[in-house]
């Protein structure tokens, strides 16, 4: 089971690894589509699907790199304490907010699922003069989602782990 769990913990930190990697540069691709609605704004033929897709990106960049960040460890924390704990003491902590966060990520994928099948299913589009279909988006904060839940079930195992003195490397 130890081996099951260690190959388990390795296999969803490396790719969400490089999953957040790429999800790294479309803060570019963002900028670029932004860049690109000024530029064609200056010249008065402003394109109506530029603020529409910086938003699409900017959710992708955020869903997408969750999981990497959480791997991490840069998401936001209250160091005020934490910092000088033991590795034990972090570990039997964690336990705690990993086991709350696996439980909100459980109803954030219920919900994904739900309201992406409903863009799937309705065809469903966004409210703007563009309307775009809102199905590809949905999918890649739901596929976000279940990163998430997978990094926090891997910080779960290490945690275990580290409070059972078998830390996962």
């Amino acid at each position: 089971m130890y081996n099951f769990i260690r190959t388990y913990v390795r296999f969803v930190d490396t790719f969400n690894r490089r999953v957040g990697i790429f999800a790294m540069y479309l803060i570019f691709a963002m900028f670029a589509i932004l860049l690109y609605s000024s530029v064609s704004k200056a010249f008065h033929l402003p394109a109506n699907w530029t603020l529409e897709s910086a938003q699409f990106t900017m959710a992708a960049y955020y869903m997408l790199g969750g999981a990497f960040a959480m791997q991490a460890g840069d998401h936001v924390r209250m160091d005020l304490f934490y910092g000088s704990w033991s590795l034990r003491k972090r570990a039997a902590f964690d336990l705690i907010t990993a086991g709350a966060l696996i439980v909100f990520l459980g109803f954030m994928l219920y919900g994904g699922i739900t309201s992406t099948i409903y863009a799937i299913t309705f065809k469903e589009k966004s409210f703007s003069a563009w309307a775009p279909y809102m199905a590809p988006l949905k999918i890649v904060m739901t596929f976000g989602v279940v990163m998430m839940l997978a990094q926090a079930t891997s910080s779960l195992f290490k945690d275990i782990a580290e409070l059972r003195g078998r830390p996962i490397a």
